[in-house]
Protein backbone atom coordinates (compact mmCIF):
# COMPACT_ATOMS: atom_id res chain seq x y z
CA UNK A 1 0.00 0.00 0.00
CA UNK A 2 1.31 3.40 -1.07
CA UNK A 3 1.42 6.40 0.95
CA UNK A 4 -0.91 8.88 -1.27
CA UNK A 5 0.09 11.94 0.89
CA UNK A 6 4.05 11.68 0.94
CA UNK A 7 3.78 10.55 -2.63
CA UNK A 8 2.45 13.84 -3.58
CA UNK A 9 4.23 15.50 -1.03
CA UNK A 10 7.38 14.33 -2.42
CA UNK A 11 5.88 14.72 -6.17
CA UNK A 12 5.24 18.75 -5.27
CA UNK A 13 9.23 19.04 -3.40
CA UNK A 14 10.71 17.88 -6.95
CA UNK A 15 8.43 19.75 -9.05
CA UNK A 16 9.24 22.82 -6.75
CA UNK A 17 12.93 21.90 -6.84
CA UNK A 18 12.85 21.98 -10.52
CA UNK A 19 10.65 25.30 -10.68
CA UNK A 20 8.21 24.08 -13.23
CA UNK A 21 4.35 23.88 -13.67
CA UNK A 22 2.49 20.85 -12.57
CA UNK A 23 1.87 20.83 -16.39
CA UNK A 24 5.43 20.57 -17.42
CA UNK A 25 6.48 17.27 -15.25
CA UNK A 26 4.78 13.71 -15.80
CA UNK A 27 5.33 11.22 -12.77
CA UNK A 28 4.79 7.61 -14.35
CA UNK A 29 5.00 4.44 -12.22
CA UNK A 30 5.10 1.27 -13.74
CA UNK A 31 6.42 -2.12 -12.21
CA UNK A 32 9.59 -4.35 -13.97
CA UNK A 33 11.13 -7.15 -12.85
CA UNK A 34 9.42 -7.02 -9.42
CA UNK A 35 10.64 -3.05 -8.78
CA UNK A 36 8.62 -0.10 -9.19
CA UNK A 37 10.09 2.23 -11.68
CA UNK A 38 9.48 6.09 -12.35
CA UNK A 39 10.16 8.13 -15.24
CA UNK A 40 9.71 11.48 -14.81
CA UNK A 41 8.98 13.10 -17.77
CA UNK A 42 8.97 16.64 -18.32
CA UNK A 43 6.75 18.26 -21.27
CA UNK A 44 7.87 21.66 -22.86
CA UNK A 45 5.57 24.43 -22.74
CA UNK A 46 6.13 25.94 -25.58
CA UNK A 47 6.16 22.60 -28.38
CA UNK A 48 4.37 20.55 -25.94
CA UNK A 49 6.70 17.66 -26.77
CA UNK A 50 7.66 15.42 -23.78
CA UNK A 51 11.31 14.31 -22.99
CA UNK A 52 12.90 11.40 -20.12
CA UNK A 53 14.08 13.66 -17.37
CA UNK A 54 15.68 10.76 -15.70
CA UNK A 55 14.14 7.35 -14.67
CA UNK A 56 14.52 5.65 -10.85
CA UNK A 57 13.73 2.42 -9.61
CA UNK A 58 12.99 1.12 -5.82
CA UNK A 59 10.25 -0.98 -3.67
CA UNK A 60 7.29 1.34 -4.11
CA UNK A 61 6.60 4.51 -5.36
CA UNK A 62 7.47 6.54 -2.13
CA UNK A 63 11.10 5.30 -2.59
CA UNK A 64 11.20 5.83 -5.70
CA UNK A 65 10.50 9.54 -5.49
CA UNK A 66 12.65 9.92 -2.16
CA UNK A 67 15.23 8.82 -4.97
CA UNK A 68 14.58 11.33 -7.45
CA UNK A 69 14.40 14.13 -5.03
CA UNK A 70 18.05 13.32 -4.17
CA UNK A 71 18.91 13.29 -7.33
CA UNK A 72 17.16 16.51 -8.33
CA UNK A 73 19.02 18.22 -5.39
CA UNK A 74 22.69 17.14 -6.51
CA UNK A 75 21.94 17.10 -10.15
CA UNK A 76 24.18 19.91 -11.29
CA UNK A 77 27.26 18.29 -9.76
CA UNK A 78 27.48 14.94 -11.34
CA UNK A 79 26.35 15.49 -14.61
CA UNK A 80 27.10 17.76 -17.82
CA UNK A 81 24.72 20.10 -19.79
CA UNK A 82 23.51 19.85 -23.26
CA UNK A 83 22.31 21.35 -25.78
CA UNK A 84 20.55 19.77 -28.74
CA UNK A 85 19.00 20.70 -31.77
CA UNK A 86 16.12 19.02 -33.67
CA UNK A 87 12.97 18.93 -35.90
CA UNK A 88 9.80 16.13 -35.88
CA UNK A 89 9.30 15.05 -38.92
CA UNK A 90 7.16 16.81 -41.38
CA UNK A 91 7.67 20.44 -38.80
CA UNK A 92 9.90 23.82 -40.34
CA UNK A 93 10.66 25.07 -37.10
CA UNK A 94 14.18 23.97 -35.31
CA UNK A 95 14.24 23.10 -32.26
CA UNK A 96 16.12 23.53 -29.14
CA UNK A 97 16.34 21.40 -26.28
CA UNK A 98 18.86 21.33 -22.88
CA UNK A 99 19.31 17.83 -21.05
CA UNK A 100 21.85 16.93 -18.03
CA UNK A 101 23.04 14.11 -18.84
CA UNK A 102 26.54 12.21 -18.19
CA UNK A 103 27.16 11.21 -21.63
CA UNK A 104 25.57 12.62 -25.14
CA UNK A 105 24.11 9.18 -25.69
CA UNK A 106 21.97 9.49 -22.85
CA UNK A 107 20.81 12.88 -23.43
CA UNK A 108 19.91 11.45 -26.96
CA UNK A 109 18.38 8.66 -24.88
CA UNK A 110 16.09 10.98 -23.29
CA UNK A 111 15.37 13.39 -26.34
CA UNK A 112 14.55 10.28 -28.24
CA UNK A 113 12.00 8.36 -24.54
CA UNK A 114 8.77 6.87 -25.94
CA UNK A 115 9.13 7.87 -29.68
CA UNK A 116 9.99 5.99 -33.02
CA UNK A 117 13.50 7.00 -33.46
CA UNK A 118 12.63 8.25 -37.46
CA UNK A 119 10.01 10.75 -35.83
CA UNK A 120 12.72 13.47 -34.99
CA UNK A 121 16.05 14.39 -36.55
CA UNK A 122 18.63 16.09 -34.61
CA UNK A 123 21.23 18.43 -36.17
CA UNK A 124 23.49 19.03 -33.46
CA UNK A 125 24.59 17.95 -30.05
CA UNK A 126 26.93 20.12 -27.85
CA UNK A 127 28.34 19.93 -25.03
CA UNK A 128 27.81 22.99 -22.58
CA UNK A 129 30.22 25.16 -20.95
CA UNK A 130 30.54 23.88 -17.17
CA UNK A 131 30.03 27.40 -14.97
Amino acid sequence: MTDEFEVARLEREIQQYLGLEPAQLRFEFREVEGQVRLDLVTVNPRHHQSFLFRFETGRDEVECLQKMLDYVKRLRDTESSFTLQWRTRGDKELQTSYFRAHNAYEALDKLYFGRDLNAITVFSVVLNPSS
